[in-house]
């Protein structure tokens, strides 16, 4: 992965959030998935992102650099803190490219801050519980469901808690808050959906957390939404398919 040309914190909502820039071009926020990094959710994209976007990396609250608050994570309150880093860095409106949880995110700047955002692509999210499969609502299925993390993920979690955060004993405390919330599963209303204006990319993995019927629904939901299933590929591999990924985001992106 390329250096970034520049990083810091930016102090939002009570939260001590870093952000990392890299390239120039068109502003292009990268939202990552719950227990994850810059680093491990866009490290493969990011390079060739950086040569035609000004690609702004962020670690949301309780991720990366960024330090966790006793406020609940939710898609409300970390798209807040996203809106809170543009006006830090002076940016009106940006692409916004968010995975599982930053897609959640990246969907509620669409439905509440319109203003703010030009392209939005929402990878790996569901719009109502309904929209995620059995293999991840049923206990008794997660062992031998091909669609969750490896254990080589959650090593990869842990490794990059430790590394990163500024309290890094709450690993464990943190991913039980973390699996216990349904707060980025709530969705939105169809007339919420109906109302978005931005164009929006929807992108899954056929074997992902949110099944291919569902995400035929949220296309019909969101005007003009263009839908994307990427092949022989699981929740955790979306951000990881760059050979799939970079041509629909060159494309989709200005």
């Amino acid at each position: 992965m390329n250096e970034p040309v520049a990083s810091g914190y930016a102090d939002v909502n009570g939260i001590h959030m870093f952000y990392e820039t890299y390239g120039a071009g068109s502003p292009l926020v990268l939202l990552h998935g719950g227990m994850l990094s810059i680093r491990l959710s866009f490290a493969g994209l990011i390079p060739s992102l950086a040569q035609r976007h000004r690609v702004i990396g962020v670690e949301l609250q309780g991720h990366g650099r960024t330090a966790d608050t006793s406020r609940e994570i939710t898609p409300a309150a970390l798209a807040g803190d996203v809106v809170g880093l543009l006006d830090h860095l002076g940016i009106d409106r940006a692409h916004v490219l968010g995975h599982s949880m930053g897609g959640a995110v990246a969907m509620e700047l669409a439905v509440n801050s319109p203003d703010r955002v030009r392209r939005v692509v929402a990878a790996s999210v569901s719009v109502r519980p309904d929209g995620l499969h059995e293999d991840l609502t049923d206990p008794s299925r997660y062992a031998t469901s091909a669609r969750m993390p490896t254990q080589q993920d959650f090593m990869d979690f842990q490794e990059e808690y430790k590394r990163l955060s500024p309290h890094p004993d709450h690993f464990d405390e943190f991913l039980a808050t973390l699996s216990s919330s349904n707060a980025d599963l709530q969705g939105w209303t169809d007339d919420q959906l109906a109302g978005i204006s931005s164009p929006i990319l929807l992108v899954l993995g056929d074997r992902d957390f949110t099944t291919i019927e569902h995400g035929a629904v949220m296309q019909q939901l969101i005007p003009g939404a263009q839908l994307a299933v990427l092949p022989d590929t699981t929740h955790m591999q979306v951000t990881r398919r760059a050979d799939l990924l970079l041509p629909m985001l060159d494309r989709f992106l200005d």
